[in-house]
């Protein structure tokens, strides 16, 4: 056996409980069961810490059992443990189809996690916006937003959690949604947003990507209700620090 496939054996076998793997890895099973508990302790550990929230709206049982699963079905694949949550929000999805609340809610502790870390880029001054050519045009949003559709409260959830107070049973939003979480200097920030802003953002950060958003929201609301609606939109950015960037049609092509 080489210490290739030995390598493998423990890791399916700490993983997953092979028996085959433990069988070429030790005929000593019971010693192996100690590192097998220890390293699944610490995986349930890293993602307590990383879903507070989530691991109180659950229950520790529900959290516990979604938790020893998600090790089953997602071992470790980076060199750091800071970065075994990020896909948690699948194994919820796959565990619970029809609680979206719950990957809804993974997603926004994870990203909100991901924000605080994110690589740092100081906000565009309004007065960058001077002599722009928005015929060719695009923003370049900040590296820490993160943005996902959201079809039920688990963003209420999280404020109510958050603030310490009982979190509010989980329900589906009457409309869909979409949720915007970014970091504001040392401070990590969620905001609900509504369905065609989410969509904006795709739109505004593309090559003369701000002409096209004017161009789509003109199309759908009219000349001039869509134009005051992409500047008012342009202002929220501004004025929440998403934005930290222009990029040119030129530039692109470059």
């Amino acid at each position: 056996m080489t210490l290739a496939q030995l390598q493998r054996d423990m890791q399916a076998f700490l993983a997953s409980g092979s028996a085959a793997s433990a069988a070429r890895v030790s005929p000593l099973r019971a010693g192996l069961t100690v590192y097998q508990n220890n390293y699944r302790a610490q995986l349930v550990g890293c993602l307590e810490q990383t879903y507070p929230h989530l691991r109180t709206f659950m229950g520790a049982e529900a959290f516990h059992y979604a938790a020893v699963s998600h090790i089953g079905r997602r071992p470790p694949q980076a060199w750091t443990l800071d970065a075994y949550g990020a896909h948690f929000g699948l194994t919820l999805r796959e565990l619970f189809p029809d609680n979206p609340d719950l990957h809804e809610l993974a997603w926004i502790e994870w990203s909100l996690e991901a924000a605080f870390i994110a690589q740092d880029a100081a906000p565009l001054a309004a007065s960058a916006l001077a002599g722009a050519d928005w015929d060719n045009t695009g923003l370049v949003f900040s590296p820490s937003l993160a943005l996902a559709p959201l079809r039920t409260n688990a963003a209420a959830i999280w404020d109510a959690l958050q603030a310490g107070e009982a979190a509010p049973e989980a329900s589906m939003l009457e409309q869909g949604a979409g949720v915007a979480v970014w970091r504001r200097g040392f401070s990590t920030s969620l905001r609900v947003i509504a369905p065609d802003e989410l969509a904006a953002f795709a739109s505004a950060s593309g090559p003369r990507g701000f002409s096209l958003l004017c161009a789509s929201l003109a199309e759908r609301l009219g000349a001039e209700e869509g134009i005051a609606r992409a500047g008012a939109l342009l202002a929220a950015w501004l004025a929440s620090e998403m934005v930290t960037g222009l990029t040119t049609y030129e530039e692109v092509e470059q």
